[in-house]
């Protein structure tokens, strides 16, 4: 593969790792209030499924996720001391690697088929008693 997309894959990576430790330091009383309050925003705007503009807008759309949301991960991270921003960086780290739960996953799957089952079953047409 080329050394381009091993690039855009690491730091992919850490994106997604910052957002964690973000996460983290919006919820540690040791972090400054100001960056607190910056942490849980955009961990919660980059975790969220809605944009501030929607994805269907050529070009404008991956505007948010390109550019927006890098920036605001960056002056978030500069308000959280470094170490503390070390120590939330290892624990997202960790937990990153930890293994997916299989049973969570296969509950959801159980949950999401008897849906189908349920709307399958209702909206199938009944003979007439």
């Amino acid at each position: 593969m080329p050394v381009a997309f091993h690039r855009l894959k690491d730091w992919a990576r850490a994106i997604r790792r910052d957002v964690h430790a973000l996460w983290l330091a919006a919820r540690d009383p040791r972090t400054p209030w100001t960056a607190r309050l910056l942490a849980l925003g955009v961990a919660a705007y980059a975790l969220s499924p809605i944009d501030l503009i929607p994805d269907v807008i050529p070009v404008l759309g991956l505007l948010d996720e390109a550019i927006l949301l890098p920036l605001a991960i960056l002056l978030a991270i500069r308000l959280i001391p470094a170490p503390l921003l070390a120590e939330f960086r290892a624990a997202a780290t960790a937990a990153a690697a930890r293994p997916g739960s299989r049973a969570g996953a296969a509950f959801v799957l159980l949950v999401w088929l008897l849906a189908a089952a349920g709307l399958l079953w209702w909206f199938w047409p009944h003979a007439a008693d």
